[in-house]
């Protein structure tokens, strides 16, 4: 398997031992419902003409010349200067390529999802689990032709099951560029999108024909919680108008007889101390305005990170007097804990309750959940 470092590409060994295939197990066996079971699938980027491809292509760089990709709207020429994002035009900034066993089963499958991890973001959430990558410029520029040669080499040498797009909502004109030429170089496998949801539908319909797969986050519900742990107090109206417009695109999830998914929405949603109460309110939306067959999983992986938990300083001058008191306190003491069961509970109850029934758990006719 390929992967690419900070330091420099090397190549891993592939695994001698794989978990054994399901392909030959009869359809039924996987307890997929038949609405969601497909046949084959041939990947979307495959199904546009050459007019649409140029037509994409000509718009890619467009937005490049005078960004709107995300809500930031900082309509910048980023061959000239960057945006919020800090990334230009003529490359992507790429943290890790790598087979993913981190994700989803019926995204990460046998073999593992082909992750792209992008530097940089839109967001600034100061609890971002991936902070690291998502906040800090730490990587290698690639082209777009050098991101088509990567997924190319992931599908062949890695063997998995899709390219796994990680952040990439300020980097989405190279993605597509890179989309569109990896299929000239024979890539066939489908392509996810792996977002936080603050897309702006420009963006989101530049890539529509190209994204399978999309995977986004629904973080918040409330614009004072968005603006105090993301600094976007637009996040959740965006977040909402994207979600629906990625689902209006590739539907409900669906899946091939091995219990791969190919295409569809496959919605994430945090769940974080003391914030279940959004999180019910995000799962009654997601019912009553996207779909109540939605792929919906319920994630109780947060923990303290990026900036919750740090210590401070504050000086305060005490009373009657001129001296001044040091004490320290730490940032973001409301989530600087872990989430409790009867807070995750609470969440997943509400879902049930608005009309859900698809989520991301164990099945006990497979490997993978369906």
């Amino acid at each position: 398997m390929t992967i690419l470092g900070r330091t420099s590409p090397r190549i891993l060994c592939t695994p001698r031992h794989l978990p054994r295939s399901p392909s030959r197990v009869p359809k039924r066996f996987l307890g997929i419902p038949s609405a969601f079971l497909l046949d084959d699938y041939l990947p979307k980027y495959h199904l546009l003409t050459s007019i649409d491809a140029a037509k994409k292509r000509a718009r890619a760089y467009a937005h490049l010349r005078e960004c709107n990709l995300c809500p930031r709207q900082c309509g910048v020429n980023r061959y000239e200067t960057t945006g919020m994002c800090l990334i230009g035009a003529e490359t992507a900034k790429v943290n890790v390529i790598a087979p993913h066993r981190g994700e989803e089963p019926c995204i990460q499958g046998f073999h593992g999802s082909g992750s792209v991890f992008f530097s940089g973001c839109n967001l600034r959430c100061v609890f971002c689990q991936n902070h690291d990558i998502a906040h800090q410029r730490n990587g290698f520029d690639l082209t777009p032709e050098e991101l088509a040669e990567w997924y190319v080499k992931l599908q062949q040498i890695g063997n998995v099951h899709n390219i796994n797009l990680v952040t990439p909502e300020h980097v989405v004109p190279q993605v597509a560029l890179s989309i569109l030429t990896a299929r000239e170089m024979g890539l066939r496998i489908p392509i996810v999108y792996n977002s936080s949801s603050f897309d702006s539908l420009e963006s989101l319909q530049l890539l529509d024909g190209l994204v399978d797969i999309y995977l986004p986050d629904f973080k918040v519900w409330r614009s004072s919680t968005s603006k105090r742990l993301l600094k976007a107090e637009d996040y959740t109206t965006t977040a909402m108008e994207s979600i629906k417009e990625m689902h209006r695109q590739v539907g409900d999830l669906s899946f091939t007889s091995d219990g791969i998914a190919k295409k569809g929405v496959l919605l994430r949603h945090l769940v974080m101390p003391g914030k279940e109460d959004e999180g019910r309110e995000i799962m009654r939306w997601l019912a009553e305005n996207v779909s109540r067959d939605l792929y919906v999983h319920i994630m109780e992986q947060y923990h303290p990170d990026a900036h919750v938990g740090k210590k401070r300083r504050v000086t305060r001058r005490v009373r009657m007097g001129n001296a001044e008191d040091t004490t320290e306190e730490v940032r973001y003491a409301e989530i600087n804990r872990a989430v409790r069961d009867d807070e995750l509970g609470s969440v997943r109850d509400a879902a049930i309750k608005a009309g859900l029934w698809r989520f991301c758990e164990a099945n006990e006719n497979s490997e993978f959940h369906l």
